[in-house]
């Protein structure tokens, strides 16, 4: 008898090919985005035009008119409710997605997201070193060190939807990673080291909402997937008081848009539709005997539907 061949490991591979179910997932994502992507970039263009007219007045009187309320330290101008209070949004649906990947995407296999992670830290360190040793001899700009650091995942996402139908899929998940962890890097910067009247007795207070908030997450969150409303009347005012607390403790308020958005559980069980249930989705759809289940019962894409739109652009495509 011939003797029995040895078991052959699996092969470890870094820029692998995603799997299916994922590849599916990202794609679906970057199409609903592409709205949204197309409307930030013409934005921009309009901004930056406008903002070097000879009419730049208005733009700088609309972009500093105030609004809001006083007693609550809520009185900012339109630029501030959009840097602390749209963006916070963007940042939920980011830290719900970011969860999502490395806890049952793709991206929980340490082969895969070793590689833009490291490229996420070094695209930090490596502008902040170079920044750092030019401006060495002058301590005024030397304070600027972070500038360089962050990536801008808005504009990011938003070039790679328009252009990512045309990328592979595993290019697709390493540049939404990169970007999204490069700006988390640079959101934990500014909290750490740019924030100058830090307000501690706040930021304790915000841990309550937060905490309430992913108790009920957690805890019932099969009922906030057949009552998606509930989401709008019990878990949406938790968040914006978070939001609010974390605000007034003079960290940037995208902080908790990322800690709510991980706040939200992320299951992998077969029958929740976690990553076992993605081999069993790409079986179903090659025999097309079942439907496909990615996610889990409160993933992102389940969880966020009525905010999706808003941050992707498509209600403003509608008007």
């Amino acid at each position: 008898m011939s003797p029995t061949p040895p078991p052959t490991r699996p092969r470890l591979t870094i820029f692998g090919r995603g799997s299916y179910a994922e590849s599916l997932r990202i794609g679906e994502i970057l199409r609903k985005e592409t709205v949204g992507g197309a409307l930030l970039v013409a934005a921009a263009v309009i901004a930056l035009i406008w903002a070097n007219s000879p009419v730049s007045e208005s733009y700088f009187a609309l972009r500093d008119f105030k609004f809001g309320y006083e007693p609550w330290h809520l009185e900012l101008s339109l630029g501030a409710w959009a840097a602390d209070g749209l963006l916070a949004i963007f940042f939920f649906l980011v830290g719900l997605e970011l969860k999502r990947e490395f806890i049952a995407g793709d991206l929980r296999q340490i082969n895969k997201s070793i590689v833009p992670v490291a490229a996420a830290v070094g695209g930090v360190a490596i502008p902040a070193i170079i920044y750092t040793i030019v401006n060495f001899a002058s301590p005024e700009t030397l304070r600027g060190w972070a500038i360089p650091t962050a990536t801008d995942i808005a504009f990011a996402v938003a070039v790679l939807a328009i252009i990512g139908s045309h990328l592979p899929s595993a290019l697709r998940i390493f540049l939404l990673t990169l970007a999204v962890v490069d700006d988390l890097i640079a959101i934990t910067i500014i909290a750490v080291f740019y924030t100058s009247d830090l307000q501690p007795m706040p930021l304790l207070l915000a841990l309550i909402p937060l905490g309430i908030y992913t108790y009920l997450a957690h805890r019932y969150r099969r009922f906030f997937k057949i009552k998606a409303s509930a989401a709008w009347l019990i878990l949406l005012p938790l968040g914006a008081v978070t939001w609010a607390l974390v605000h007034a403790s003079g960290i940037h308020a995208t902080v908790a848009g990322v800690l709510l958005g991980f706040a939200v559980p992320v299951l992998r069980s077969k029958a929740s539709g976690g990553p076992e249930a993605a081999r069993v989705s790409r079986r179903s759809s090659s025999t097309g005997s079942a439907r496909s289940r990615p996610g889990s019962p409160f993933r992102s894409s389940r969880f966020s539907p009525p905010v999706w739109p808003w941050a992707a652009g498509r209600d403003w495509a509608r008007r």
